[in-house]
């Protein structure tokens, strides 16, 4: 065998005994590697393998390099993580944010709208310019548009004049905020992080409705790792996951601590999901 064969068995044989795990681009591309390198560096020292985090540039790119097996663990959404998981068998959910049992989505408009929060839907955003986050979003778009057809009896382009998709949420608060789309839903924790970082869009974009809650993020696992890293490896990654307790790692998604979760949590999402007809 020659010298550059064997480096190249060598180099596959590492490649595959890495655990790669990606995670929806729900936020600026910058922010997510910051997030999820370190996070890397944890389940490393924690598993004993070596963790490598693969960015993604769409939540569809998550739940098809998840298919594929180009990752194996990966940080969904609740919609993504349903599709994910039809997608390959014995894939489960093993963890989600304690926040996550009990999930909301703000609508917030521009302050030139003269809408203000109150706890019934804002009827008067009638006829007013809408965006959603990612398409595929559970909280900008999946629980946003189910409630505007159960407040309103009517599609969101009917009630809305136009209506849009900026891709994730924190493009969505500087739309809403520059103007650009007068009213857009957003993921809760991204506007808090927001209002705790002081940043500027809050003066302009501000929350008018609250969503009731539901079952959001969480951890997927593919259900052959086991096969590949030994018994209860996904056990394993679990147990790591729920003893992250470093208040930076947390502070990053940003969540108090991660609990167990599994594909029963999400069964709400899912029937909203077929009902849309966002799932097949």
């Amino acid at each position: 065998m020659s010298a550059f064969a064997l480096a190249a068995m060598l180099g596959s044989a590492h490649a595959q005994d890495t655990l790669y795990f990606s995670a929806i681009p729900d936020e600026d591309e910058t922010r997510l590697a910051e997030r999820f390198d370190k996070v890397a560096d944890y389940l490393s020292e924690q598993l004993d393998v070596p963790v490598q985090f693969v960015p993604v540039k769409s939540y569809p790119a998550a739940v098809t390099a998840f298919r594929n097996d180009q990752v194996q663990l990966a940080w969904f959404g609740g919609l993504s993580g349903v599709q994910a998981r039809l997608l390959v068998p014995e894939a489960r959910a093993i963890a989600q944010g304690d926040e996550d049992q009990k999930f909301v989505s703000y609508f917030i408009a521009n302050t030139d709208t003269g809408l203000t929060e109150s706890a019934d839907f804002p009827a008067a955003a009638k006829g007013m310019s809408f965006t959603f986050g990612a398409k595929t979003s559970t909280s900008g778009r999946l629980m946003p548009e189910f409630h505007i057809r159960q407040e309103t009896g009517e599609a969101p382009e009917d009630f809305f004049d136009r209506v849009g998709f900026s891709g994730d949420h924190s493009q969505t608060l500087r739309l809403v905020a520059s103007g650009a789309w007068q009213i857009g839903a957003l993921n809760f924790a991204v506007y808090d992080q927001a209002v705790a970082d002081g940043a500027p869009e809050i003066e302009t974009a501000k929350v008018i409705w609250k969503t009731p809650p539901y079952p959001d993020y969480n951890w997927t696992i593919r259900g052959d790792v086991d096969a590949r890293w030994g018994e209860g490896f996904a056990d394993k990654v679990q147990a790591a996951l729920i003893g992250m307790d470093d208040p930076d790692l947390l502070a990053a998604f940003p969540r108090t601590r991660f609990i167990a979760a599994s594909n029963e949590d999400y069964a709400p999402i899912e029937k909203v999901g077929r009902e849309l007809g966002l799932l097949e």
